[in-house]
């Protein structure tokens, strides 16, 4: 155990230190784009302005530094929306994002497209001086969500990933404390995705000819040719593999605050299993799954994604469950719970310490916390600091659930080599990393 302790934190040291010399390199950031003063507005152009698109926009109207200066969807109708909410007659308006991508007046970018666009968009922008706030899951792929790292450092770009909770006062609360200190040593933790869709889930749907105010060739970007489907656009897309998945779009959040409150980087294993047990519908991803990825400090984190069921897995109201020795801590956005451990065979009686509970009250709620992400966002734009959720962190958080995937469809147990971001001895595996890109779309850093 002393070998596997040693083996994280160096791992977590080497994290540490390149992050440091990362925010160093944004500090020095001058060259690209605009050098924006702490009075300054920030003029920022939003990708996808429907469903999370809405909230993000929501979230950055309210601060008082901010413009709205350009909005892009592929669907007119839904641009129109956006325009009379949001914007005004010096606004912006267009269904292609480059168009949005060579104006001067946008110095930041705000991404709530659909998954598989998340890539190409932020490589793009950072390539043209554009800071940007990503929406989650990172990417559709490893290999992409690497590239945007790249990106993010070569052109010096502040990249802050949707995965808000990293502003949210409880969560950073916890962080900042040591858990295996706090509730005794920590050796599994469980979290979940809950929702009955029994019996027709996203139904099931004959391809069609996409409404007239759809640019269904633009929505599809880089993947393959796909018949218009009124069950994947605008939002049942998080059914469809090629397009997301329930364990990267909301699972993510919850491995995040595992890996956060932790200081985990990555696991050494990864195992999942599932399919199509009840709900009969259109979707290419289970309605039933569960996933173990074990980490060489000697920990297993457990994901489960139950859509044919949704009763409570957990005792207690959580996002996250961490079982220590001493006690076990039940995580929300509202507020933590820690309740204490009682000894088994043959341990000495008593309770191991005293029921914590810690609410973060009225000022919590999810959409609140996304304001005070987008606020951390502008602040760095203007600081040139490490946001809270980097786009090295967003990636690491969102490979997991890649893999998890991968793991699914080869119906094996993987090791994973984290330095390289590949798996060991398995080429089926190592295939699914990445997936050739539709002409003319290309993810070139």
């Amino acid at each position: 155990m002393a070998t596997q302790n040693k083996l994280n934190r160096r791992s977590f040291n080497k994290t540490a230190v390149s992050m440091v010399a990362a925010a160093a390199s944004m500090q020095t950031a001058v060259s690209y784009g605009r050098v924006i003063g702490a009075n300054d507005k920030v003029r920022v152009g939003f990708l996808g302005v429907a469903n999370r698109g809405r909230q993000n926009l929501d979230a950055f109207k309210q601060q008082p530094d901010v413009e709205i200066a350009a909005l892009c969807d592929v669907d007119k109708k839904t641009l129109e929306a956006a325009q009379g909410k949001y914007g005004n007659d010096a606004t912006f308006l267009t269904e292609d994002f480059r168009k949005v991508y060579e104006r001067k007046d946008v110095d930041a970018i705000v991404i709530s497209t659909p998954d598989h666009w998340h890539a190409i968009q932020t490589v793009d922008a950072c390539k043209v001086g554009k800071d940007v706030y990503v929406e989650k899951p990172v990417s559709v792929t490893v290999v992409e969500g690497r590239k945007m790292v790249e990106a993010a450092r070569k052109y010096k770009r502040i990249v802050q990933v949707g995965i808000h909770r990293r502003s949210g006062g409880i969560y950073r609360d916890l962080a900042a404390k040591n858990i295996d200190e706090f509730i005794g040593r920590v050796t599994v933790a469980r979290c979940c995705h809950l929702s009955n869709m029994y019996p027709d889930g996203i139904g099931k749907m004959k391809p069609e000819k996409p409404p007239g105010e759809l640019n269904w060739d633009l929505w599809l970007g880089p993947r393959a040719e796909h018949a218009f489907q009124a069950n994947i656009a605008p939002y049942k897309f998080r059914w469809w593999l090629d397009y997301s998945s329930q364990i990267a779009n909301n699972g993510v959040h919850f491995i995040d605050i595992f890996r956060q409150f932790l200081k985990e980087r990555a696991p050494t294993d990864v195992c999942a299993m599932g399919g199509n047990f009840a709900v009969k519908d259109d979707r290419t991803i289970p309605d039933t799954m569960h996933v173990t990825w074990q980490f060489a400090s000697g920990r297993l984190l457990e994901f489960s994604h139950f859509e044919a069921n949704s009763n409570p897995i957990m005792p207690e109201p959580a996002y996250v469950e961490f079982r220590g020795t001493n006690g076990t801590l039940y995580v929300n956005d509202g507020r933590y719970l820690v309740k204490p451990e009682r000894p088994g065979q043959f341990q000495e009686k008593g309770e191991r310490m005293k029921e914590i509970l810690v609410s973060a009250g009225a000022g919590q709620q999810n959409l609140i916390i996304t304001a005070s992400h987008a606020r951390n966002f502008i602040d760095c734009i203007k600081s040139r600091e490490m946001p809270h959720m980097d786009i090295e962190e967003g990636h690491l958080s969102t490979t997991m659930s890649l893999i998890a995937n991968i793991s699914l469809a080869t119906e094996q147990r993987l090791k994973w080599d984290a330095a390289n971001e590949r798996f060991l001895g398995n080429d089926a595996a190592n295939a699914m990393l990445h997936y050739e890109y539709r002409q003319p779309w290309k993810l070139e850093v």
